[in-house]
């Protein structure tokens, strides 16, 4: 591991961090409890945030100094749409997966009438929710964390694989995480994408049911991503160095499935999650139920931290992340136009640079195939990555 004394020192020590109530917030909070922020010299206030737009106003606004971001964010910033603009870069991806489709207990039961069936796939569920809408006059509401999110992403993708039209058959709003369990009981809305542990909340508390993981519709897709301003990494590079490092080493810790039950113990703590250890367990020890009173079922990737190069900013993401961004805003972005913003902001330089620090292998390449395998495979020797595939029924 790193030699902290060869490091450049840090020219800013007393850092604000920016998370969600999310267990992939993990990284942040467990290089805390581990350590490793102090070891790289670091001083870290946590800040708990209740929406996206928080995280990412602040982070522009300078109160916060870096962020855990959902990854089309800092794209989607630099470009301007939906809020502040400002250049944010990301160079340490945190975490793959970590997202579901979850819907209401009485739409659940028609999806399962409809010969919908979660064990069977997400496009057992997505088809069965076709037939239900056309079988009848139907108002849907489904809500999503934030406009430019993975959320939103997936949740199109999977309506599109059962052939529902995401922008005319149904309506998506967006709500904040924390809101989603409390909004889905009242019936203001029939189902959402979000991370965990709001879809197994949802489940535990026999409100809704689990119609399709985020690993279904997009095997390994990036989930958040470390993100700070540049004219703050300008300012800052051995102190953001530093910082990746931290985080770097905690990603690698949480790789182990054994150290799993301890991050859930520590995440339920008042100060960072402040929520019942049996909400938390499911998505981060991999054993996940999709509806209440159903088996435990064995998901070992819903959350990857560290593993399949986890941390890479690949640029290949970047851009279908873009493309996807310009989908959203009605508009087909140039090609050379998305390369040069991903160039910008995905920095794969930055990532490299903190793993030669820590010995650790990384990839010598930007770009990878998108959809192509099915197992984990090698892009070069000794650079093992997961499967890749997307849901196409």
């Amino acid at each position: 591991m790193s030699d902290v004394q060869r490091l450049s020192p840090a020219e800013k020590q007393h850092l604000s961090l920016g998370f969600l109530k999310l267990t992939d917030s993990a990284p942040l909070i467990m290089a805390q409890e581990l350590g490793y922020y102090e070891k790289y010299g670091l001083s870290v206030d946590l800040q708990r945030e209740v929406s996206w737009a928080n995280v990412r106003d602040k982070l522009v606004a300078g109160v916060l100094d870096a962020a855990q971001m959902l990854s089309p964010l800092p794209l989607a910033t630099s470009l301007g749409v939906g809020g502040m603009r400002a250049e944010v870069i990301t160079g340490l991806a945190l975490s793959l997966n970590g997202n579901a489709i979850t819907v209401g207990q009485r739409l659940a039961n028609e999806i399962v009438e409809h010969g919908g069936d979660p064990a069977a796939g997400a496009c057992s569920t997505a088809t069965a929710f076709k037939h239900y809408l056309d079988a009848g006059d139907r108002q849907i509401t489904l809500a999503s964390a934030h406009t430019f999110s993975c959320h939103t992403l997936l949740l199109r993708n999977w309506l599109r694989a059962g052939g529902i039209d995401p922008e005319r058959d149904v309506h998506i709003i967006v709500l904040p995480p924390e809101q989603m369990v409390d909004s889905l009981a009242r019936g203001i809305i029939d189902g959402f994408c979000v991370g965990e542990p709001w879809n197994s909340m949802a489940v535990q508390y026999g409100i809704g049911a689990v119609q399709a993981t985020g690993y279904q519709i997009w095997n390994n897709g990036v989930e958040k991503v470390l993100g700070v301003t540049e004219s703050w990494h300008q300012n800052h590079p051995g102190t953001h160095l530093r910082l990746r490092l931290a985080l770097m080493e905690t990603c690698a810790w949480l790789a182990h499935p054994f150290n799993r039950e301890q991050t859930v113990s520590l995440l339920s703590e008042p100060q960072y999650l402040d929520l019942a250890p049996e909400v938390l367990r499911p998505a981060l020890t991999g054993q996940f139920a999709f509806s209440k009173g159903e088996a435990e079922v064995d998901l070992p990737h819903f959350h990857v931290f560290g593993r399949f190069q986890a941390g890479f900013p690949w640029r290949s993401d970047g851009e279908w992340l873009l493309n996807q961004v310009g989908e959203l805003m009605g508009k087909t972005l140039p090609p050379e136009d998305v390369k040069a913003l991903v160039q910008r902001t995905f920095r794969t330089d930055l990532y490299r640079e903190a793993a030669r620090h820590l010995s650790l292998p990384c990839p010598s390449q930007d770009y990878k195939p998108i959809g192509e395998h099915s197992e984990a495979w090698e892009i070069e020797p000794g650079i093992e990555l997961g499967p890749d595939l997307m849901l196409a029924c």
